[in-house]
């Protein structure tokens, strides 16, 4: 037995370390037989793991090269007031450690093993846009084989500042930033690169992707920047993230909710306008869509002004509009029953040029309809009246009075009826307008 590690058959497994250190070269043989029976036996490598303070490399002027990649497992949350995307990654960084080698031949076969990663010395990497403290588990391991190349796996939860913008609310698309860089070493100790294409990187957290809630990754890319703080010049590896909004949950509770009720206000115009029902019919209606509004409020972004919001107000806007419109046209229809006030001549214009727009209008110096019931009832209701009546010229004059008034209340109608057409076509190109843009946005 040499070293408390038994030796069968007469068979000697050795495992070669080489300590080379900055003008001198040493190498030392350990025995590894036991290996096969005991597993590795750590003082072998306790050369190695006492110098984990110190950059591994042979000359200090050679910079020490790390390969980066992570893979994207869950978009846990984008606060939107914060401007901050909470987000799970796998870091998976590899480099080369020159004093770590063997050759397998000659211990067991032995190609790669595992270490534990406070044993090691650890590339400073970390992510600029991050607002919080790391938060890896500990006890971690690497993996070494045997050229000595490390690869150290670390997973984190990372909260990362990101500049959102949210005006296209629920079709919105963002951008995040992830940047990897050094802490301490400058481009002439560390350099940055990547042991995977970005397109491998994507896909591969595409399909790992744990969450399937209310964002997806649409794209990674990559830049290679340098920042230079002060004269010191550092290596950077800086991803682009894009993700979108699946915006199906609120399209189905806030889109759809608030396109019916805008549509049933649209069809309570086909209630008469004289009708005592019209108004708190949309007076309910109104209190409806704000209650539902109030509901909802927790579904739309804390700050900012996105474009739905945009659209409630509008749509508010509108049923405020029609209720004031139903509650003017209720008590001009009121008024013209009972002592109806005479019309400008530019709305009695505009009336008949709405009601038939091919036809010549007439001069401004009478109004059209008027003359023709009066001259009409003198010529054939006047002479029985006065017949009846005995009093031929109070008769036509009365007559003529109720002609002019009936002809008011015919005019103060058609003007309702007019205001609630305009208002209707308002409304259905208001819908369509509405409708066009959500599957624009949904399908850009």
């Amino acid at each position: 037995m040499e070293g408390g590690w038994p030796v069968e058959g007469g068979v000697l497994l050795c495992l070669t370390v080489s300590l080379l250190l900055p003008g001198r070269g040493d190498t030392f043989t350990i025995n590894c037989s036991g290996f096969d029976q005991y597993g590795v036996d750590p003082a072998a490598f306790q050369a190695v793991f006492d110098r984990k303070a110190f950059r591994p490399v042979i000359n200090n002027s050679i910079p020490t090269y790390v390969n980066i990649s992570f893979t994207l497992s869950a978009i846990l949350e984008v606060n939107a007031q914060l401007q901050l995307l909470t987000s799970f990654l796998w870091i998976n960084l590899m480099w080369n450690n020159p004093f770590i080698s063997w050759n397998p031949q000659e211990c067991v076969s032995l190609k790669k093993l595992t270490v534990s990663a406070e044993n090691l010395w650890l590339p400073d990497i970390f992510i600029l846009e991050s607002m919080d403290v790391d938060q890896a588990p500990p006890g971690l391991t690497a993996f070494i084989n045997s050229e000595g190349q490390i690869k150290y796996n670390r997973p984190v939860r990372v909260t990362s500042i990101c500049n959102l913008d949210i005006f296209y609310f629920p079709f919105d698309q963002q951008n995040c930033t992830l940047t990897f860089s050094s802490f301490l070493y400058t481009v002439d100790s560390m350099l940055l690169g990547m042991d995977k294409k970005v397109w491998e990187i994507t896909d591969t957290s595409r399909n790992l992707i744990q969450t399937q809630g209310e964002w997806e990754l649409l794209s990674i890319n990559k830049a290679t920047p340098k920042m230079l703080v002060g004269s010191n010049l550092y290596d950077q590896i800086m991803f682009y993230v894009a993700i979108r909004r699946r915006p199906s949950l609120y399209v189905i509770n806030l889109l759809v909710p608030s396109g019916f009720l805008v549509a049933i206000d649209a069809l309570s115009f086909y209630l008469p306008a004289e009708s005592e029902n019209r108004a708190p019919f949309k007076i309910t209606l109104l209190l409806g869509y704000n209650v539902f509004l109030l509901m909802m409020n927790d579904l739309l972004p804390a700050s900012g002004t996105p474009l739905i919001s945009v659209y409630f107000a509008l749509c508010l806007s509108l049923m405020v509009v029609s209720l004031l419109e139903t509650i003017f046209i209720t008590y001009l229809l009121h008024l013209a029953t009972t002592q109806p006030p005479p019309m400008p001549q530019w709305l009695h214009s505009l009336l008949l040029y709405w009601a038939s727009p091919r036809k010549c209008c007439p001069t401004p110096t009478h109004l059209p309809g008027v003359k023709e019931p009066v001259e009409l009832v003198g010529k054939v209701s006047g002479p029985r009246e006065a017949e009846l009546n005995g009093c031929p010229g109070s008769a036509g004059t009365q007559q003529e009075e109720e002609a002019q008034k009936q002809h008011l209340v015919d005019l103060w109608v058609k003007f309702s009826h007019m205001m609630d057409t305009l208002l209707f076509r308002l409304y259905l190109l208001f819908m369509a307008t509405s409708v066009v843009t959500v599957i624009v946005l949904w399908n850009t």
